[in-house]
């Protein structure tokens, strides 16, 4: 299904550096290999021969860990250093950055104030619903001289997401995305709206809301007959190594969604992006809130 949205042999032209890896995977799906990336692009596979433009500060083993070390590194300068020798050797016709989480990735503001004056365009991209990932799409598409290829890219997750088999209202499990273990904090932005085209309600958050901080008693309040963890920037490798940091906490064992085995954990390192790859997600999604009888 991924080689429908990612087409081989990508062009170098124009001439694209992108600070995040939403921004890289648009670039991969409109047939465009960016001329260098950020330290966190880590998909097609073709990405791992691109030089990159920046690190980050962040350290940590534990997700309090490193919520404390981006805490600490934005009040000492800032989450990440910006190889501009190296970006200004590239000679962008367009630095493809973000304005969605500073965190996350390196984001416009950021490139703006490091380079100052450049020839290259900077476009911002900003998307808070499954609509705007689309929209990130065209725009990248318009600004690169590929608007037919972005339609054709988002014509073709619309129609996956509309063969996606809802059920009626009335048997929409109750689902909860865990974005972030300790602080907790569910995933919001277009999680809700993938939870919705995927066959579930989601009450913890709406669309386009940024990731809700969350206290332990509310979780337990809602009940999530399914409960999905999703860390960002954690690949399931990772998540499941750190899952004592929920499954140890109070009343873990007397959820819904425990007690009936459906806890299931998906690659936030892609449920936390703004990639065409979503539409793979929320397939995946829907198998887990309907699965197939055996």
């Amino acid at each position: 299904m991924t080689d429908a949205l990612f087409p081989d042999n990508p062009t170098p032209t124009p001439r694209v550096v992108s600070t995040s890896p939403s921004g890289t995977e648009i670039c991969y799906a409109l047939g465009i290999e960016p001329v260098a990336v950020s330290h966190a692009c880590d998909f097609p596979p073709a990405v791992e021969s691109r030089p990159v433009i920046d690190r980050s500060r962040v350290s940590g083993e534990t997700s309090a860990a490193r919520h404390t070390s981006v805490t600490k590194s934005r009040r000492e300068g800032g989450v990440y250093e910006l190889d501009t020798s190296l970006l200004e050797s590239c000679r962008p016709d367009l630095i493809l950055s973000q304005s969605v989480c500073g965190v996350c990735a390196v984001d416009e503001a950021f490139v703006r104030d490091t380079l100052g004056e450049t020839s290259s365009e900077v476009l911002g991209l900003n998307a808070r619903t499954l609509d705007d990932v689309f929209e990130c799409v065209m725009q990248v598409g318009e600004a690169t001289g590929r608007n037919k290829r972005a339609k054709a890219v988002v014509d073709h997750c619309r129609q996956r997401l509309a063969e996606i088999a809802n059920p009626v209202p009335e048997s929409r499990p109750r689902a909860a995305v865990i974005e972030w273990m300790d602080p907790l904090h569910v995933s919001a932005n277009w999680v809700p709206d993938i939870v919705a085209a995927a066959g579930g309600a989601y009450g913890l958050a709406e669309s386009g809301e940024r990731s809700v901080s969350l206290d332990w008693s509310r979780l337990r309040e809602y009940d999530p007959a399914v409960l999905i963890v999703s860390p960002c920037g954690m690949d399931p490798d990772e998540t499941r190594a750190h899952l004592s940091e929920l499954t140890t906490r109070s009343g873990w064992d007397e959820f819904t969604a425990v007690r009936t085995d459906r806890v299931h954990v998906l690659d936030g390192t892609i449920l936390n992006r703004w990639t065409p790859r979503l539409v793979e997600l929320a397939e995946t999604v829907s198998n887990l809130l309907h699965p197939t009888p055996s």
